[in-house]
Order: C-alpha cells, then sequence, then structure tokens
C-alpha cells in the first residue's frame, strides 16, 4: 500500500513539473515571437542568433496631416508669349477687290493662307468657294463647270485661284463609257476638263491662275500629282492664264515627300498633319505664299497695306504759310546726273578715235622693210660688234 502510495505521488510531482516546463515554454514562446515581430530576422540572425540592440528603437513618427494647398486660378500667358505674331487683319474698304478660290480640301487650306498673306491689305477680301471632296472627275457628286459661272457672276472677282485634283485619281465617267485612271484616254479626258473649266475665267476676262498640286506621303499619289501638274501647265499656259508651281516647297532637295520644312520666314516648322495629305496652318500659309506675288501683281496697289482713301470728310487741312524771309532766291536749273559735262568732258569715252602714231612702229618696219630696226645699245639682242673707235685703248 505504502509503495503504491509514493507511486502515485511521483506521478503527481511529475505531471505538476511537466505543466509548469510546458507552460514556461509558451511564455518563452510568445516572448520570442513578439520579439520577431517587432523586427524581422534575415540571414546573420538565422545562423548566428539575434543581437541585442545596445539602444532601444526609436518611436515612429507620428504622421502630421497637412492642410491641402489650393491652387490659384491664374491666367495663362503661355499662349500670348509663344503664338507666332500675325499680321491684325485691317477693315475692307468697299470697293475692296475680291479674289475667288475655288477647289477642294487643297483649295481651303490655300484661301486661308491667303486671308493672313492678305490680312493687312484694305482692298483685298479672299473669297473661298470649295468643296472639300469635289474634282473634276465626279461630275456627279459636284459638276464645277456648271457651277463655276454662277460663282463668278455672284462674286465679281478681280482674280480667280483654282487648286483642284487631289481627288481625281479614279475612274472617270463619260458619255462614250467609263475610262480607267492613267490610260492614255483618261489623260485625254482629263486635259479636255482642264481647258473647258479654265476657259470659263479667261473667256470672262478674268485672270486665272492655277496652283499646282503639293506632294503627298503615298508615294503612287506623289507620282500622279507630278503627271497632273503637267496636264495643268499645259492646258492653263495654252488659254492664257498662269500655273503657279508649288513643289519644291513640299520636297527635300533629292526631291522626297517632306512633313517638317522651312516656313515663309525660313523657320523649321511642321507643314503636313499625320497623314501625309492635309497641311497644317504653317503649310497653308506657304501654299499661299506662291500664288500672293502673283495676285499681288495682278491686283496693284489694292494690295497696300497703307491704302487710304481721301476725301472731303478726311483731306488735311491746309494751313496758310507765313512768307518768306529769304530774298533775292537764285534759282538754278536741274542737274542731270547723266550730263558729260558732270566729269569736266563734252564727249563720252570712245567718240572719237584714237589718235594715229606718228612712227612707224617695229612690226610695219619688218613688213615694209623686210628687217627689224637696230635695237638700242646694250640691250640683250644687241649682237653688233663695237667700232673700233669705241675700243678703249
Amino acid at each position: 500500500m505504502r509503495e503504491a502510495g509514493r507511486n502515485t505521488g511521483a506521478r503527481g510531482w511529475l505531471a505538476g513539473a511537466f505543466a509548469l516546463a510546458l507552460i514556461a515554454v509558451c511564455v518563452l514562446a510568445t516572448e520570442v515571437e513578439a520579439q520577431q515581430s517587432r523586427q524581422p530576422r534575415n540571414l546573420l540572425e538565422l545562423l548566428f542568433g539575434r543581437r541585442e540592440q545596445r539602444y532601444p528603437e526609436p518611436p515612429p513618427p507620428r504622421k502630421i496631416q497637412t492642410p491641402r494647398a489650393v491652387k490659384k486660378q491664374t491666367k495663362s500667358i503661355t499662349s500670348i508669349t509663344t503664338a507666332p505674331s500675325r499680321p491684325q487683319p485691317s477693315p475692307k474698304i468697299e470697293s475692296a477687290h475680291k479674289v475667288l478660290v475655288v477647289g477642294d480640301f487643297v483649295a481651303d487650306g490655300l484661301a486661308s493662307g491667303l486671308d493672313e498673306a492678305f490680312a493687312a491689305s484694305p482692298g483685298v477680301v479672299i473669297d473661298e468657294h470649295s468643296n472639300g471632296s469635289s474634282g473634276l472627275v465626279r461630275t456627279d457628286y459636284f459638276d464645277w463647270q456648271a457651277q463655276l459661272p454662277a460663282m463668278i457672276a455672284e462674286v465679281k472677282p478681280a482674280v480667280v485661284i483654282v487648286e483642284i485634283g487631289a481627288n481625281d485619281r479614279q475612274q472617270m465617267t463619260t458619255s462614250s463609257g467609263k475610262l480607267n485612271f492613267r490610260t492614255d484616254e483618261w489623260f485625254q479626258e482629263y486635259e479636255r476638263r482642264v481647258t473647258a473649266f479654265g476657259k470659263i475665267v479667261t473667256d470672262a476676262k478674268i485672270p486665272l491662275l492655277w496652283v499646282g498640286l503639293p506632294a503627298f506621303r503615298p508615294q503612287n499619289m506623289t507620282a500622279d500629282a507630278l503627271t497632273l501638274n503637267a496636264i495643268y501647265r499645259r492646258a492653263v499656259e495654252r488659254i492664257g492664264g498662269e500655273f503657279i508651281d508649288v513643289w519644291d516647297g513640299f520636297v527635300d532637295q533629292d526631291g522626297r515627300f517632306i512633313i517638317t520644312g522651312s516656313d515663309i520666314n525660313g523657320q523649321q516648322v511642321r507643314l503636313r498633319g499625320s497623314d501625309g495629305i492635309n497641311l497644317t496652318a504653317a503649310g497653308k500659309r506657304k501654299l499661299a505664299f506662291y500664288a500672293e506675288k502673283s495676285a499681288r501683281r495682278l491686283l496693284g496697289d489694292m494690295t497696300s497695306p497703307d491704302l487710304v482713301r481721301l476725301d472731303g470728310s478726311n483731306l488735311p487741312e491746309l494751313l496758310s504759310l507765313p512768307p518768306s524771309e529769304m530774298q533775292n532766291v537764285v534759282k538754278t536749273q536741274p542737274m542731270d546726273l547723266f550730263d558729260p559735262e558732270l566729269d569736266g568732258a563734252t564727249e563720252l569715252l570712245g567718240a572719237t578715235p584714237l589718235p594715229v602714231a606718228t612712227m612707224p612702229t617695229p612690226r610695219e618696219q619688218l613688213v615694209k622693210n623686210g628687217s627689224l630696226p637696230p635695237p638700242p645699245a646694250g640691250r640683250v639682242d644687241d649682237l653688233g660688234v663695237p667700232q673700233p673707235d669705241t675700243l678703249q685703248k
């Protein structure tokens, strides 16, 4: 009995000790886990254990919430300082000459550039009548030959500028059938239409300016534009119009299409849109630059920016001047700048022949006598033997 009680007490003591050890292990593990959560373990801690910190870790900084800055609404002056300078439009006079611009979408850009070119000219008005998808091929869509006479009668232009052909690279329908593009029959019919369209202007006794097509990014379109420009030049010059070639302004020195090039001031700018067909604002102004010179020549003094019409309402006031204090004024005749007497001579140079020489030249003596005159003494060709009386004794 006593032995059984001893065994039971020993087992109880061992169980209690085991429970205490288990609690201690759990507490230690909790502390280790807490320490590990405060500082992550690295490779050195895994191999050699974590070093104790000499100094306690500083507390994390408190997040201070700063007030959000309020953006002030200010007027932007970037557009004012970087915008290109353009001439201020002048009010147009009632008797201003009108320039009629007709054609397709390229003509629309040409008219925009001409508006800017003549903005400071009160005697010139740009009147645009364009149809972006039109041409001389699809007469069923828009018949320019039937519409142009009415436009001329309405606008009464002083000059007509034509820019057309970018949409004409397609099949043509005629009374005899359909003609495929790039065939001889197509080019013959197209030249006939160009001539008939231009004669509407020249028969009305109005100056005609036909602007050629620029280069385009698609290579086949550029090649076709060269062929059409040759037709325009030949047909327009035949009926008395003027063909304006703009090709060099939109290609490089090797004749290749360019997107960026020189503007009218020589600055490098973007001339064409991303599609390689349409024109930017600088490209439109450059296209108009080629037609501007001919238009100004035809319009004459009406293109002057300082044009002022004087009438009874704006004549300057004439003031009566006091009598002059100068007495005995001697009047002289005006001096002619081309008067020969200005340089002390009465005749122009070459008016009279030069005087004849009195002594014959060596050449004349050789021809006449058959021998040259004796050379001067001491010259290299003086080969004569000295006389005895000249010898030194």
